[in-house]
């Protein structure tokens, strides 16, 4: 039968889409992978909570694919099952597709969950109850999640920025859950660099002074100055080459999952979410909710500027990325995002 210039047009679009049609009926072309497996450093983070709602909701079950999410206290260690082989999939920060591309190793995100850190500087108002500038921090010891990742990062620019090498402070991986909170109650740490939940509870209870925070697109461009992708779905150059149905298919569940908290209430969030990450208290993780809310990505794109304002940021507080030459063409794409749009517009 020969095909109509319209309704080839129409085919043409749903083959874009991840479709194509066999005897006037659609099917979605089958995915390279059906087992996934992904790494997330603190999957209970609002950081993640795209990825939360995609799994919860069973959006990857709805693009033919069985989803394993595997959490590690941070980002780093993450990035370490990706690199031993462990996971496919890394939900995690930019800026480690920088870093890596610095060692030689290409891994590209994908889809962005968060166009703003979401990360928080705040000050032990216990152990530092005089605290007046970042100066102050010399000697004294951080927690992050753990030691290598975003939080770190953040913690790293942040002191570079008040004159503060990251050798002058004692980084002390701290997870992003009750361990964040026990180690800063007990005065283990002098400072936290972490997120949500985990700083509201703190903010409170009058725990710590928040001295820095990027939980705002305002804040985030005052304090970077520009637009930093914070979460993102990563992988390496060579999965999404010879994934790339699988690759869509993810991408979809997770552009449906940004659409879907773009119009769901607090209520239907705290429905859907599991009850170990609400850490004994709901109305404490509306109100991080709330502070994070536009922080999310609506709809995936990594903005153009984010890569150069990312790179920019390490290179302040690491010297050895100014002389290396990263292809910030590889360190992301939009162009799956840019069919999973077409398909949940």
């Amino acid at each position: 039968m020969k095909l109509t210039w319209k309704q080839a047009a129409i085919a043409f679009g749903l083959f874009l889409l991840g479709y194509f049609t066999f005897n006037g009926k659609l099917f979605a072309q089958p995915v390279e992978k059906q087992k996934v497996s992904i790494a997330v450093g603190g999957k209970n983070l609002l950081y993640y909570l795209p990825l939360t709602i995609a799994d919860q909701l069973g959006y990857f079950k709805d693009e033919g694919l069985q989803v394993e999410i595997s959490d590690f206290a941070g980002g780093a260690k993450a990035l370490q099952a990706l690199v031993g082989g462990s996971a496919d999939v890394v939900s995690g920060a930019f800026e480690h597709t920088i870093n890596m591309q610095s060692k030689g190793q290409v891994i590209t995100a994908f889809v962005l969950q968060g166009r703003a850190p979401q990360i928080v500087l705040g000050i032990s108002n216990k152990t530092m109850p005089n605290y007046k500038t970042v100066a102050d921090l010399k000697g004294k010891k951080i927690g992050v999640t753990a030691p290598g990742s975003s939080t770190n990062m953040v913690a790293n620019f942040i002191l570079a920025k008040g004159g503060l090498k990251p050798t002058d402070v004692s980084i002390i991986g701290v997870g992003t859950a009750s361990g964040a909170l026990s180690a800063m109650r007990s005065g283990q740490i002098d400072a936290i660099c972490n997120l949500d939940p985990v700083i509201t509870m703190l903010e409170q209870k009058n725990e710590i002074k928040v001295v820095t925070d990027t939980r705002t697109l305002k804040d985030t461009n005052d304090l970077f100055g520009g637009p930093m992708p914070a979460a993102t779905l990563y992988a390496s150059e060579a999965f999404l080459k010879k994934n790339p149905q699988t690759a869509q298919a993810l991408t979809n569940a997770m552009v449906r999952a940004l659409h879907w908290l773009q119009k769901a209430g607090p209520s239907e969030i705290i429905k859907v979410v599991p009850e170990s990450y609400l850490l004994g208290d709901r109305a404490l993780y509306i109100a991080a909710f709330m502070k994070v809310r536009e922080a999310l990505s609506p709809d995936g794109t990594i903005p153009e500027a984010g890569p150069r304002v990312a790179l920019k940021a390490l290179q302040a507080f690491e010297p050895d990325l100014a002389g290396k030459n990263i292809d910030l063409g590889k360190t992301y794409t939009n162009e799956l995002v840019k069919k999973a749009n077409l398909k949940f517009k």
